[in-house]
């Protein structure tokens, strides 16, 4: 038995029905810690936490999780989660979505993008006390029999989306102002040298001041001043590293209108005053660099420990052997701050992560550049610890290798393509075209290899895209260089499909697996390692 809900627009052949049928529901009590890997849900689900905390990562973005938060994740759609040390409970409950087309009466299984539910990722359950009410009594009655009680279970189901619908439809207005606000913070991080306040900045998007900061803070979880005053502190750290320039010129020059105000400010968020912070760490080499290790080695400086990952391992392609280990995964601070670093180094993954709590271990650095950027990122690394005199032989180096290395491809290969595909799980991604993502720019701008037809239809202007079987199908690259990404589950049985066989890359035994840390990274050593694999390939 199922409930309804009617759609219609003013073409007839448009119009259809949706009907929402709960599948199952469970109640979910999880200890400290736990966690589970990335998986994929096929069908909607509900999860709305009553106790605890949590961390939600939904397509590589987190969320907290805590009492009263509830979360709707589409079919086809990643998610991995992360207990915090409370434990946490919540209620999970699946449903599907079905359309009827009024016109030719037939009935199908909606896609997510064709639902009138709101986008994976938190929702709006408020009053908390209503939601809560509705579901416990589901649960509670989910296993009843006869006919008349299942029928009025369902009939709760749907007055708990009923409810969930009209709390998110009716927050559309808002939905439209965060997007403005979101504007006016990319706003903040261009201009923050600027004289900026927040009655400037609500009057740029005609909001109230009260209601700009409530936005602002539910967007960053920082107010607007907080927030502004975080970016320049920030650049202020970079100036301090890599110039001499006086401390009164670099308050100018992020913002500061005076030089105490600065001080003061630096030291609240630093622990330090300007010219300490600049004494203790220009030059220091006890440095933890998550995911920057490939940089810092290309500059001959070890870090004092390396970044690792319960599911992908450490970086064994930068052959730090003795090099202690920390788990990002884990983010235990306390172990951290055993191996003593006096630097951390970001860069601007970190979010992804919740790496900025390192600043609690001691003072961090945030590296604003994108990753396809390595050589700005290699240069700004080189100016922070002294080492500038060693940057253009690393980049000579490197592109001298590249450009041996496309002669002789171009000799070999004759115009055929090549292609590079992630595979997991939960998903087949192909990389981009030259400009993004960690192949692309070696692939095609480096080596001039060539791109196949898909890379053009689908990614050429992302850093990767996912594949529907239908579009895998279609992928005519002569090549195929493929890693499998351990996080979400390797898929590995894709290869023993008839249409993975039927690539004509596979057909043709040009299918060359590679390591998963040295091609999904950005940096001078990892990219030269991905050249000494193609030759070794193609060559």
């Amino acid at each position: 038995m199922t409930g309804q809900m009617v759609q219609s627009n003013n073409q007839s052949s448009n119009r259809h029905l949706q009907y929402y049928t709960m599948l199952d529901m469970e109640y979910k009590n999880y200890g400290p810690h736990w966690k589970n890997p990335t998986q994929m849900f096929y069908d909607y689900t509900l999860i709305v936490v009553t106790s605890g905390k949590g961390r939600l990562v939904i397509e590589g973005t987190g969320f907290q999780m805590e009492r009263g938060s509830c979360f709707l994740v589409t079919p086809g759609i990643s998610h991995g989660l992360e207990i915090g040390q409370e434990g946490m409970v919540y209620y999970q409950l699946t449903f599907e979505v079905l359309e009827r087309n009024l016109t030719t009466n037939k009935q199908l299984k909606t896609a997510d993008t064709s639902s009138s539910l709101p986008n994976a990722g938190p929702i709006c359950c408020h009053p908390f006390s209503q939601c809560i009410l509705l579901l416990e009594t589901i649960f509670q009655q989910r296993n009843v029999s006869g006919d008349l009680a299942a029928l009025s279970n369902h009939i709760r189901f749907q007055e708990l989306l009923l409810f969930l619908l009209q709390q998110n439809q009716s927050s559309d207005h808002d939905n439209k102002l965060r997007k403005v606000v979101e504007q006016s913070i990319d706003y903040v991080k261009r201009h923050y040298q600027e004289a900026i306040s927040v009655e400037h900045l609500a009057e740029m998007i005609d909001i109230s001041r009260p209601r700009y900061t409530q936005l602002f803070k539910e967007i960053t979880g920082q107010l607007p001043l907080e927030f502004l005053n975080g970016i320049r502190i920030d650049q202020a750290q970079q100036l301090l590293l890599m110039t001499d320039d006086k401390l009164h010129d670099i308050a100018q020059a992020v913002g500061f209108s005076n030089e105490y105000y600065f001080n003061r400010r630096f030291r609240q968020t630093v622990g330090t005053s300007p010219g300490q912070y600049r004494r203790q760490h220009q030059g220091s080499l006890r440095v933890f660099a998550p995911f920057l290790e490939d940089y810092m080695l290309a500059l001959g400086i070890t870090p004092v420990v390396q970044f690792s990952h319960s599911s992908w391992g450490k970086q064994d392609y930068l052959g730090l052997d003795y090099t202690p280990e920390f788990d990002i995964s884990h983010r235990d601070w306390d172990a951290l701050s055993q191996h003593s670093p006096n630097f951390i180094m970001l860069d601007n993954g970190y979010q992804r992560w919740c790496l900025n709590e390192c600043h609690q271990v001691a003072p961090t650095f945030k590296l604003s550049y994108l990753g396809e950027d390595w050589r700005r990122t290699l240069t700004t690394i080189a100016s922070i610890f002294g080492r500038t005199d060693k940057v253009q032989a690393v980049i000579h180096d490197y592109e001298q290798k590249a450009l041996k290395a496309k002669e002789r491809l171009q000799r070999s290969l004759n115009g055929q393509s090549v292609a590079c595909l992630r595979i997991s799980d939960c998903s087949v991604s192909l990389y981009g075209g030259m400009e993004h993502g960690y192949t692309g720019p070696v692939l095609y701008k480096d080596l001039g290899l060539n791109q196949p037809l898909l890379v053009h239809q689908l990614a050429q202007d992302e850093r990767r895209v996912t594949l529907s079987l239908d579009s895998l199908a279609r992928l005519d690259a002569d090549h195929l260089f493929i890693t499998f990404d351990k996080l979400e589950g390797e898929g590995r049985e894709l290869l023993q499909t008839e249409l993975w066989r039927s690539l004509p890359a596979v057909r043709n035994q040009h299918v060359y697996e590679v390591d998963f840390m040295a091609w999904m990274n950005y940096g001078v050593l990892s990219h030269s390692r991905k050249i000494d694999d193609v030759l070794q390939a193609l060559a």
